[in-house]
């Protein structure tokens, strides 16, 4: 494939299997590829509008593949399927499916018990989601759409702006989510709460 997909800053890349995987021929660039899986993910936020998520719904295996397959399967192949390569961030491949539930786990205690604010819980939640790295591409605007679910049909407020930005381009908007990412890492969630409202 022609296609260049090298990625920017704090992408994982694709390996040539996974690129294989495109749906789409006719798609000679990377803004084109974006243009097309936004797309497809502005549909996969109309689906999310009228359902009615209780936590143990919305926190499932089933729904983190599902969300992730309405998101980007017009794009690509392997939508909705975990990853089966090693990326420059994330778990081991075969380590996804326990320490996936491992974090759905934590977040029905944090939610249950009231052990962080609504906020923080959401933004945890994306944060570990992200870590683990279950797909393939697409993990950080997966883990966004899941906090913002996480807060608008669990706790009732309003969705997360993101710095008003997709952050699919090497922007300044995208450098102080990089680096709330990596504060979060050395377990200063604080920046990416700040962040996420901003």
């Amino acid at each position: 494939m022609g296609l260049d997909l090298d990625p920017l800053d704090g992408q994982t890349g694709l390996e040539d299997d996974e690129k294989e995987g495109l749906r789409i021929s006719t798609i000679t660039s990377h803004g084109e590829l974006d243009e097309y899986e936004q797309f497809n993910i502005e549909k996969a936020v109309e689906w999310t509008i009228p359902k009615k998520f209780k936590a143990e719904d919305l926190l499932s295996e089933d729904i983190i593949k599902l969300l992730h397959k309405k998101m980007f399967n017009d794009i690509w192949k392997w939508a909705g399927e975990f990853r089966r390569t090693e990326k420059n961030i994330g778990v081991d491949w075969i380590q996804i499916g326990i320490n996936l539930r491992m974090l759905l786990d934590d977040a029905k205690i944090w939610i249950a018990n009231k052990v962080y604010p609504p906020e923080e819980i959401a933004i945890r939640f994306k944060h570990r989601l992200v870590s683990i790295h279950c797909f393939p591409n697409g993990n950080g605007r997966h883990s966004r759409i899941m906090a913002d679910l996480i807060i608008e049909k669990i706790f009732d407020e309003p969705i997360f702006t993101w710095g008003n930005s997709n952050m699919t381009k090497a922007d300044e908007t995208r450098q102080h989510y990089i680096q709330a990412l990596k504060d979060a890492d050395n377990g200063n969630i604080g920046p990416l709460i700040e962040f996420a409202r901003s």
